[in-house]
Parts: C-alpha cells; structure tokens; sequence
C-alpha cells in the first residue's frame, strides 16, 4: 500500500494540486529565479562535458525567441520552463529548453504540470511539435520517463545539435485540444 504523502519526505510528496500552481511568463529578473537556473546550469556542467551541456545561461533566456514562464505555490518558486521558437525547416515547432523544479518540488508532480504548461503554450502559439534535448546518462533518466510518459519519443538531432552519445534527442507532434 502507498504511503500517505503527508508522511513522505518531502522528496516524494506528490501533493502538488495544479490547479493550486500559479505560473508566469518570465522576465528573469527575480533573485529565486536566477538562482535556480544559475544552479541548473552549474549541475548540468557538473554531470556532462562542456560540449554536451546544451543548457541556456540567462542571458540567452532573455532572447525574443525565448520565453519562460516560472511555476508557484504562493510566495514559493517551485520551477521553470521555457520554450524557444525555432525556425528554418523547424518553423512549426518549438524547443523545450531549461525546464527544472527546486529540490524541494521534486516527486511532487510540478514537473508535470510544468510540462503540460508548456505544452498548453505551444499549442496556443500554433505550434504541431516540440523538440527537446536531453541527457543520455542516469542523471537524466526521471527527466526522459516524463518526456516518454507526455508521449516524446526519440528522434534523431535538430537544429544546431549533432549526434552526441551523451544526448537523446526528443520530439512530441502535438493534437490540438
């Protein structure tokens, strides 16, 4: 039988109820905000070469194909996301880029409901797909069965990406609601 989530540690609570999420589109200018990215960047470096961390620092978070929308229970960051508008032969699709929760969201469906989030704003903006990269190593492999379990499957590289052992390559066609 599950344990109840309020017994649970925190780590494993899925006690998030998304309607009780409030998400806004970004400007990177609040202090929580920054710092979980900076701390995105900082373990993405630490857990994979420098030319296999494909991460965004803030400064190209702030460009105008870019937006992200960060995630909150009250007063509290619970994470981020964000969508980058790609172009070219990939002009319906869009890039799910920088998507983290804090430690303390982890295992607590924020993820989740951020990926549906994010979703949700693709298919408003009239985008048919969203790639994605992301790790190929352990570290990565929660963030890969969520992709899987939204219905991602792999793909070969995009973009600006080449074949990388230490990346999987992610693609979702979306249907509209």
């Amino acid at each position: 039988m599950p344990t109840p989530a309020a017994s649970r540690p925190a780590q494993y609570r899925d006690d998030v109820d998304a309607a009780d999420l409030r998400f806004e589109l970004d400007d990177l200018s609040r202090p929580a905000v920054a710092a979980l990215l900076e701390q995105h960047l900082a373990e993405m470096h630490a857990t994979s070469p420098p030319e296999s961390v494909h991460a965004l620092p803030i400064a190209a978070l702030r460009a105008p194909e870019v937006a992200l929308w960060s995630a909150w229970a009250g007063q509290e960051l619970l994470g981020v996301g964000a969508l980058k508008l790609l172009d070219g032969a990939l002009a319906d699709a869009v890039e799910v880029k920088s998507m983290r929760t804090t430690a303390g969201a982890r295992g607590r469906g924020v993820g989740t409901a951020l990926l549906r989030h994010l979703l949700d704003q693709a298919r408003a903006a009239g985008r048919r797909r969203v790639l994605l990269e992301t790790g190929a190593e352990d570290y990565f492999a929660a963030a890969r069965r969520l992709y899987a379990r939204h219905g991602f499957r792999e793909r070969p590289p995009f973009g600006h990406y080449r074949p990388d052992p230490l990346s999987v390559y992610m693609e979702l066609v979306l249907e509209p609601r």
